[in-house]
């Protein structure tokens, strides 16, 4: 396979310069995870400690397998809303005595773990995840249930929680729930509805009523441990599988639950070299600017990416806004699209078309690397069939079986996000850099065409235009339309699964991969109706 030559300079100034850019925007993200690993805060962090807790990257500190790595999921879930960034609980993959699992933590230094509907996103997107991948599941339970003001956000969407576990245990993908404090009300049924369920003794509390609540239906006196004790699910309702005298004694014993699993992943394991590549990936910060009109060559992103640097082009010469080959990634064999002057015209749309069949027929998950401002507009296009090529293009990515994971490097807008396989068209796994934009056209285009739109329907009703008001309103909508495509505030709604440094994209491409070969890796071999 050819090896891509680099061309950048790194000496260069605009090289320099998209690097400053970048590790601004870098800080801006390590300062918000910062945040996140601190949880509700060093006062609550303590006052657990001294209850005798773990706290819970602790507790997922010692349940992964030493010096392994850990891909959290949707960290900055709830920025810039009331609610504490990360939605207090922890969700990633990890490999657990050798088993890629999915591991969902509640935080309980959070409003004690309380679930918010930002929570309740996160923990769907990583069942969502588990599913789809075929992943098992270990749930770190310490919850204080729901955050009531917000219940008319949670209560009917929550019981999905339930069903993708019970779905999960009959697709023969195993459940296991860790209870190290409370699982009150609706959370007891995730110990209840899980494969497995291990008790910490004197912290677990499992009940579906707690005391106050079985005084005022009841009247009973009742104490926590009779009620839902580990003791009393272990000797009397056989809830608990396992009895743990503490902490550590629990996460022990999940360890070995999942090495008895005897789990096979269904898909093929690496098959090409892993060596490296032949260029720094530190380059990759000068790569792309601050600016998403100003392209980005995919090659030089690629070169820093792919084992060895290798890459075959396919159809080089025809479509050049869209770069499409093959390549590996920590030996997992690929194919990818990466948009390289932004703008998908008729040819990008029917070779994109193409490449995707090709991937399928030869059961290859493909990489998507998004930086394109959508397809092209104007009567020239139009007459030459650009909706149909844009439907031939989302059609494939729609139908499309293999493995997808999409990474927004510089933009994402209009139907260009749905052709380059967006949020909507599920894949796999879908992450983008810290300097990545996302929404339906750039803050300057969006409030130029409802500029355009405000200034024609003046003259049609025959009022004057106030051209004061005008610049006002477009103003507000330009600070408006880049407040919402900003990374930060794409992520905390989970319309990704994280915001990432460049630096780290080929680690987790590669993690990505390994996950989603524990499924079967099978392409289509039947489409819908191709517009011709």
């Amino acid at each position: 396979m050819p090896v891509l030559k680099s061309v950048l300079d790194p000496s260069d100034e605009t090289f320099e310069s998209n690097r400053e850019a970048q590790l601004r925007v870098i800080a801006d993200l390590d300062a918000q995870l910062d945040l996140v690993r601190a949880g509700g805060g060093e006062r609550y962090a303590e006052r657990h400690r001294k209850r005798g807790r773990l706290l819970v990257r602790e507790r997922v500190e010692l349940l992964v397998d030493r010096d392994s790595p850990f891909l959290e999921l949707s960290a900055l879930a709830a920025w810039g809303t009331e609610f504490t960034v990360g939605a207090s609980i922890l969700t990633g993959i990890g490999v657990v005595s050798g088993v890629e699992c999915v591991i969902i933590g509640h935080d309980p230094t959070v409003r004690g773990g309380a679930m918010n509907p930002y929570t309740l996103r996160k923990t769907l997107r990583a069942l969502e995840i588990a599913r789809t991948n075929r992943l098992p599941v270990i749930n770190l339970v310490e919850s204080g249930g729901a955050d009531l003001p917000t219940q008319s956000e949670l209560f009917v969407r929550a019981g999905k929680i339930f069903h993708d576990l019970t779905e999960l245990s009959a697709m023969g993908v195993p459940t296991l729930a860790l209870v190290f404090g409370n699982s009150t009300a609706g959370g007891a049924y995730v110990p209840g509805m899980c494969d497995y369920a291990v008790l910490v003794d004197g912290h677990a509390k499992v009940f579906l009523g707690g005391p106050p609540l079985v005084k005022m239906a009841t009247g009973e006196e009742a104490d926590d441990e009779a009620l839902g004790g580990a003791d009393m699910h272990s000797r009397v309702s056989g809830l608990s599988d396992h009895f743990a005298v503490d902490e550590i004694d629990c996460i022990r014993i999940g360890r070995q639950i999942v090495s008895e699993f005897n789990w096979r992943k269904l898909g093929p394991g690496p098959t090409q070299p892993a060596d490296p590549p032949l260029y720094d990936p530190a380059e990759l910060l000068g790569i792309a600017p601050p600016d998403f009109r100003v392209p980005v060559d995919p090659h030089e992103v690629l070169a820093r990416v792919v084992d060895g640097s290798r890459f075959g082009e396919y159809k080089p010469l025809y479509g050049t806004s869209l770069v499409t080959g093959w390549a590996s990634i920590h030996g997992f064999p690929v194919g990818v699209l990466a948009n390289a002057r932004g703008v998908l015209f008729s040819e990008e749309a029917k070779k994109a078309s193409e490449f995707i069949l090709l991937a399928n027929q030869t059961n290859t998950p493909l990489i998507f690397l998004q930086n394109t401002t959508g397809y092209m507009v104007g009567t020239t296009y139009e007459q030459g069939g650009i909706i149909k090529d844009g439907a031939k293009m989302i059609n494939a990515v729609t139908n499309s079986k293999v493995p997808h994971i999409t990474i927004n490097i510089g933009a994402s807008f209009g139907a260009g996000n749905y052709g380059m396989s967006g949020r909507a068209y599920d894949p796999r796994f879908m992450f983008a850099w810290a300097n990545a934009k996302l929404a339906v056209m750039g803050a300057q285009q969006l409030a130029g065409v409802m500029s355009i739109v405000g200034r024609q329907s003046a003259e049609s009703s025959g009022r004057d235009f106030d051209a004061d008001a005008d610049a006002a309103r477009t103003k507000q909508i330009e600070e408006q339309i880049e407040r919402e495509s900003h990374a930060f505030f794409v992520t905390a709604r989970l319309y990704d699964d994280g915001v990432i440094d460049p630096r780290d994209t080929r680690t987790i491409l590669g993690m990505s991969l390994s996950a989603a070969h524990s499924q079967v890796v099978e392409g289509r071999r039947g489409f819908g109706v191709f517009r011709m």
